[in-house]
């Protein structure tokens, strides 16, 4: 069976004072190989706490995670993560960054040679295989840091914020990297993001999570991220769903606030 089963997720953190903090509850979910969604949600909805236990960083307190049939236990090559920074090696240069994993793996050097090389020049960084990475921008730090996520052939990508401290301009460039990855690759990826334009783009599945506790509150089946492909993203854009579903889930999320605001003042 391939595929990621989040099945019946639920985390509680227990504080020092005895009282605990419910993190998500009840949250099952089921991904297709090579299906690609974001997730968005108001802040303290549980987002990164759910990618951490799909990443196996965290174990959840009920359920599981199944990936292509066994359960997820712990972190391992199979899930690579994309951190909203880096995360990378300043000391090494891009293909030492790139090469790391399966370096680590054991895979024999020109073999190695082979994956940075293709790698790098899917990513744009060909020219800048020799370059330390306190030379790069954080744009194409951030190509370094897919780049290296994809050389340990991981069957799953998670994004956490990975395109947030990026400058406009920046950010949609790496949005059709994205994209172009995920076509290109057939890689399964959660992305998760504060941006409504953004996970509209990037989600053919979108989801969009509750306050706390954390749980699925609705869930879209989008085109545009298939459409982003081939077409300009701005183009993509002006589509008159795209605008009518920006604002159709930026008044969700909006009456969320509100309603944490509310919770939090009659507390």
């Amino acid at each position: 069976m391939t595929g990621l089963k989040i099945d019946d997720v639920s985390m509680r953190f227990d504080l020092p004072n005895g009282s605990f903090v419910q993190a998500l509850k009840n949250v099952t979910l089921d991904l297709k190989a090579g299906e690609l969604m974001s997730v968005l949600g108001p802040s303290g909805c549980g987002k990164t706490t759910l990618l951490n236990i799909v990443a196996g960083f965290l174990a959840p307190t009920e359920g599981q995670i199944v990936l292509n049939g066994h359960k997820v236990t712990g972190p391992d090559a199979e899930r690579g993560m994309v951190f909203q920074q880096g995360a990378l090696f300043e000391w090494m240069s891009v293909r030492e960054n790139v090469e790391f994993g399966p370096r680590m793996a054991g895979v024999p050097l020109e073999e190695r040679r082979k994956t940075s090389d293709r790698l790098l020049e899917i990513t744009g960084l060909g020219a800048f295989k020799e370059k330390a990475i306190y030379e790069l921008s954080g744009g194409m730090q951030q190509r370094v840091a897919l780049a290296r996520c994809l050389a340990n052939e991981p069957d799953v990508i998670l994004m956490d914020e990975p395109l947030g401290a990026l400058d406009a301009l920046t950010r949609e460039k790496m949005q059709g990297l994205v994209l172009k990855l995920w076509k290109e690759t057939g890689k399964t990826i959660i992305l998760i993001t504060h941006s409504v334009e953004e996970a509209l783009l990037l989600g053919e599945r979108l989801l969009v999570m509750a306050p706390r506790p954390g749980r699925i509150h609705k869930e879209y089946r989008l085109p545009f991220a298939e459409m982003g492909v081939d077409q300009d993203l701005r183009e993509v854009k002006k589509h008159p769903d795209f605008g009518q579903k920006r604002e159709e889930i930026l008044s969700m999320i909006w009456e969320m606030e509100e309603e944490i605001m509310g919770r939090t003042e009659n507390a």
